[in-house]
């Protein structure tokens, strides 16, 4: 024996385990969906009323989740995730219970205009700015032009802006 110790090489040396990607790219696409409906989504008609771009970007989010669940329980010497996968899928799933709640049964329990005139009422005086720009209230379109051609009533139509 010359006192020399054997050195792992290859095959007896210990794994280092990768980062499972899908697993953190999931939940950030979870946690962009959950946030980016006020600033981005309830902008436009389409995705206001109904989220389904929201649920689009959960669902790619819980894909890239469970692809990463099973990646780090399937193949736990190459990638890691066996702790942590379950609880970011947790939280991302928790956020989705959390949104659709808000936006399903929160959004539901409003409660209605008291102050808002009923059909058939009439509306109380107003000046607005026409599409053109001019201001008009709401007497000089009930006036009549003429005495033989009365005004009969007012379709008031109001465009949401960007808000």
């Amino acid at each position: 024996m010359s006192g020399e110790f054997p050195t792992n090489t290859g095959a007896d040396a210990a794994v280092k385990r990768r980062p499972n990607a899908p697993l953190w790219i999931g939940f950030l696409v979870s946690v962009f969906a959950f946030l980016s409906y006020i600033p981005i989504f309830a902008k436009y008609p389409s995705t206001r009323d109904m989220p389904w771009a929201n649920f689009l970007i959960f669902a790619l989010g819980l894909v890239l989740l469970f692809l990463g669940l099973r990646r780090a329980f399937t193949q736990p010497t190459l990638y890691r995730g066996k702790i942590a996968g379950p609880i970011l899928t947790t939280l991302s799933v928790a956020a989705l219970v959390f949104f659709s709640f808000t936006i399903f049964s929160l959004g539901k329990h409003l409660p209605a205009s008291t102050q808002a005139p009923r059909i058939g009422q009439k509306a109380p005086d107003f000046a607005l700015a026409d599409t053109n720009g001019r201001t008009v209230s709401l007497a000089t379109l009930l006036s009549a032009p003429d005495a033989a051609h009365p005004t009969k009533g007012v379709l008031l139509v109001f465009y949401r802006g960007y808000w």
